[in-house]
């Protein structure tokens, strides 16, 4: 074989770049980037080291051969070509990994199948000895590229990625891979700081990734020194003696870092079961004394205690990908921003990001960004200067520095304690939030209400409903039209989470945001968290159970509050019937006005279970009936009289344990005339729905005695959205 070689080594996307200047600095000539991979010319030694010492690539490929081919004959015949004998025992075991396609191949494992024969054939001895195909630790893996009609045919020294350093056998839900971790440190300056003898916090750290990677490369570790089995280890072309003259030099190199007095390198992690894993791949990685990881939340963390000590606070915060996390995300955010301010003047800090525009929430300046991915998601790395001159605040809409400010007064400005300044729009929009509070407010306390909707899209350009539970606030964002920006839309709603705390003097944990759009089916009613944190509130002398976190809705509809209010005032010695009943809500305020019995009638046993808990709650049990069924059905079977009832079906259901699906325009009729064969002589039954297109049928009029009172159950803290039901009050002829 020739003393050198064509190698290409691949890495995670837009890393080409780190990649390429790393090689070259390991001794790679001749380099080339490419998507996801760069390649160049080396010899063996070469090759050696960059196995051993990259900590950006996933794998070093030695190219073997490359040929033109048109199908898979040409395929076939390039591959068989090859010396293998040169390469792998007759009795060896291979892997085959194929990517790319075209020249008459479009199925990827065709043509590892491909390769696999050509290789097997050729080394198939006379008494029929073949190799065998090993996935998981072959002998020789192979790897063949097909890129626009030619084949790149190589061997991959690697094994097993080389992100996979072996340290990290425990991880959190989202980790980052090793490589990525260390080109974020490198982008960051750390190893300009760790060469000056600086120092590093990560203060939301998870299982330790950022730390391990910063003390290897503090300490001059060679990422992949403990991996003891290489794709080149078990091949015929592998030079034992040169591998053990590149792995001596680690090792030396190794241990000469590790004697030097260790750099202050600490991570605080808020959840307590990734304490005992991320300490666990700090021992694995033999660097205890360098690394320390404490429990602590993100606004406790302390960089060193040492006021001249100064280095680098590197995190990767939480993206966001569960329903309502940009409240949460916002708010840790800020409180990052806020600590990186009062705590570590004169450092630098990297925050690596898939919510870039969160960063603009921190309170102070990034002064470089780079674009990065993490799997498919695109990422960017902020960097910041942790000086009073990039502090930013938002005044006037306009993002102005406390150097300006210091400019404009002739006097220090306090910073490092003061909250965040609201930008003009998050301003404008607390103030809306206080006038509805005082407005409001008055006649909740007057009305002994303690849940209420504060705010509905009062100003368009804020589209939410933010409700009032107590000493919580539950946010839903609407879906903003195709025709707005998303950016704009998402700034916007950044504000209003801004805005919130600051407006209402509520804390940031008591703020609940959900994302509200056009649902079909059953979707609003499907769980959508696993918290299961219920909550006490009260209307109208009832006591009533809300979830705010774990469906779409809490559970108790805010505007029906009238209704209930209506129906507890006229139950007394009655029999009431609650149709699509939910989370009986109307049941316990007829229950409350002194209902002879209740029955009550739902699909969801989940609901019903609610319920009975909130039956409970107020003392009642004899004599109120839960009914699991569809409503439609049950009204047919039902021969019972009742003298109120009261429905408030869903728009849409098609839920699996219906007979067909529910329309409210469409089968409204239907319901209705099974409701009222049930109502006694001289009942009244209240229908009403939230279908905005609804059109009660004119057959329903002529038949019965109708009555819409839609203007009567409309509170105050509704009636900036008067359409946000229709009721009716139906009674027989």
């Amino acid at each position: 074989m020739s003393d050198r070689f064509e190698l290409y080594l691949t890495c995670p996307k837009g890393l080409e770049g780190l990649l390429a200047d790393e090689a070259r600095g390991l001794g790679l000539e001749d380099v080339r980037e490419h998507t996801s991979a760069i390649r160049g010319e080396a010899d063996m030694e070469t090759a050696y080291r960059l196995c051993l010492w990259s900590r950006l690539g996933n794998r070093v490929l030695l190219v073997l051969k490359r040929f033109a081919m048109k199908n898979a004959d040409d395929l076939y015949d390039g591959v068989n070509a090859v010396e293998w004998q040169d390469h792998l025992l007759a009795d060896g075991s291979l892997a085959v990994e194929f990517s790319g396609h075209g020249s008459g191949i479009d199925n990827t494992h065709f043509g590892a199948l491909k390769v696999k024969d050509a290789i097997v054939d050729k080394l198939r001895d006379k008494d029929g000895l073949r190799p065998s195909v090993d996935k998981l630790n072959p002998d020789m893996r192979v790897h063949l590229r097909l890129d626009r009609g030619e084949a790149i045919l190589s061997l991959d020294l690697s094994g097993h990625s080389l992100h996979q350093r072996g340290y990290r056998l425990q991880q959190g839900a989202a980790p980052l891979k090793e490589n990525l971790a260390a080109a974020v440190l490198i982008r960051s300056g750390w190893p300009r700081i760790a060469a000056e003898g600086g120092a590093l916090a990560d203060p939301m750290c998870g299982v330790g990734t950022f730390l391990v990677e910063a003390a290897m490369i503090a300490a001059d570790i060679a990422p992949n020194l403990k991996r003891e089995r290489w794709g080149f280890s078990a091949w015929l072309g592998h030079v034992p003696a040169l591998w053990r003259k590149v792995h001596d030099e680690a090792t030396q190199r190794a241990e000469a870092g590790l004697a030097k007095p260790p750099l202050w390198i600490r991570g605080y992690e808020a959840d307590p079961r990734l304490i005992q894993p991320g300490r666990n791949n700090v021992e694995r990685a033999g660097l205890s004394d360098w690394i320390k990881i404490y429990q602590g939340e993100v606004g406790t963390f302390e960089p060193r205690p040492d006021q001249n000590q100064k280095g680098l606070v590197i995190s990767n915060p939480p993206y966001g990908e569960r329903l309502g996390d940009e409240a949460s995300l916002l708010y840790l955010y800020q409180n990052l921003g806020e600590r990186l301010r009062q705590a570590c003047l004169g450092w630098e800090a990297a925050v690596f990001t898939g919510a870039p525009e969160l960063g603009k929430r921190m309170g102070v300046r990034s002064h470089k960004q780079y674009a990065f991915w993490n799997g498919a998601l695109p990422c960017k790395l902020l960097l910041f200067k942790i000086q009073p001159d990039q502090f930013v605040t938002g005044v006037s809409g306009e993002r102005r520095s406390v150097e300006a400010k210091e400019a404009e007064s002739d006097r220090p400005v306090a910073v490092v304690n003061e909250p965040a300044r609201l930008s003009e729009g998050a301003q404008m929009f607390a103030n809306r939030l206080q006038k509805n509070l005082k407005q409001l407010g008055k006649w909740a306390r007057r009305e002994q209400i303690d849940c209420y909707r504060l705010y509905d899209a009062d100003m368009p350009e804020y589209a939410v409903a933010i409700d009032l539970y107590q000493d919580w606030v539950h946010v839903q964002e609407y879906a903003a039209p195709r025709t707005i920006d998303p950016e704009k839309a998402q700034g916007r709603l950044l504000d209003v989470l801004a805005a919130i705390p600051q407006a209402l003097g509520i804390d940031q944990q008591r703020i609940v945001l959900k994302r509200r759009q056009r649902q079909s089916g059953t979707r609003q009613y499907e769980r959508q968290a696993t918290e299961g944190r219920f909550q006490e509130v009260s209307e109208g002398g009832v006591k009533l159970l809300v979830n705010l976190t774990d469906y779409l809705d809490t559970g108790l509809f805010l505007d029906h509050r009238p209704m209930r209010m209506r129906i507890q005032r006229e139950a007394a010695g009655k029999r009431f019937l609650n149709l699509f009943c939910y989370t009986a809500t109307a049941t316990v305020h007829a229950a409350k006005g002194g209902a002879r019995e209740t029955t009550s009638v739902d699909l969801s046993k989940t609901y019903l279970d609610w319920a009975r808990r909130n039956l409970s709650l107020n003392g009642y049990s004899d004599r109120h009936r839960l009914e699991q069924g569809d409503v439609m059905a049950w009204l047919e079977s039902c021969r019972e009289s009742y003298d109120l009832i009261f429905i408030d079906p869903p728009t849409f259901s098609n839920s699996k344990r219906m007979e067909g699906v529910f329309d409210v325009q469409r089968d409204h009729v239907q319901l209705l005339d099974l409701a009222l064969a049930r109502l006694a002589p001289g009942g009244v039954l209240y229908f009403s729905n939230n279908f905005r297109k609804f059109q009660l049928d004119e057959s329903v009029s002529a038949r019965y005695a109708v009555e819409e009172i839609s203007a009567q159950t409309v509170d105050p803290d509704f009636a900036r959205n008067s359409k946000i039901h229709r009721a009716w009050r139906l009674q027989l002829r």
